[in-house]
């Protein structure tokens, strides 16, 4: 499918990529020429299409990172296909445990963020990519936990989220208390929360 200006290839062992996701990467690209140096990390990767869009528009080394197998197969094709693959590297495995200890300048997380009990309106979506647990936050209060130890002083973390009162539960809970919630935008079916690095 084509994802902006980039071509992806997924299959249906991943979420299939969604257009308005392309916001997140655009949002990534604004931040990445001013951000701290370091490359930029994105968790929960699917098959790599924010993080490699954004570094595509940003000209920034990337690592990628998802628990499925799959996914990091279809990211190594996708950034080959987008002339990406000497700049990419990929990780799988828990994400708690396979992150490069390195700090990163950007971080961006896509983790699932559907309540465990609401996935089945969802059959088509692989359960891997959209279960986040009891309350839908599971995966991302662990994707928040690992950018506040991995991005760096000042550096920015974007996470897609299914609303903004999930972004606001987060902030309140404190969960990266190095992170600050600063700016929230909407898209078509979701929203994408900022979340910045404070000493």
């Amino acid at each position: 499918m084509d994802f902006s200006q980039l071509t992806i290839e997924y299959d249906d062992r991943v979420l299939t990529p969604r257009p308005w996701t392309a916001m997140q990467s655009q949002w990534a690209a604004e931040l990445i020429p001013d951000a701290p140096v370091g490359r930029v990390l994105e968790l929960c990767a699917g098959a790599g299409h924010i993080g490699l869009l954004a570094v595509w528009l940003a000209n920034r080394p990337l690592v990628c990172v998802d628990l499925n197998p799959a996914a990091c197969e279809l990211t190594q094709v996708n950034a080959s296909m987008a002339g990406l693959a000497d700049d990419v590297e990929v990780h799988c495995g828990d994400l708690a445990e396979v992150v490069p200890s390195e700090q990163f300048g950007v971080v961006i997380a896509d983790p699932p963020w559907v309540p465990a009990a609401e996935t089945q309106r969802f059959p088509e979506d692989p359960l891997l990519a959209i279960d986040g647990g009891e309350d839908g936050l599971s995966v991302a209060r662990l994707c928040l936990a690992v950018a506040a130890e991995r991005v760096a002083d000042g550096g920015h973390v974007l996470i897609q989220l299914g609303s903004s009162d999930q972004a606001q539960r987060l902030s309140a809970e404190g969960c990266a208390d190095s992170l600050r919630l600063v700016e929230i935008r909407d898209g078509e079916r979701g929203v994408v929360a900022r979340f910045d690095r404070v000493a």
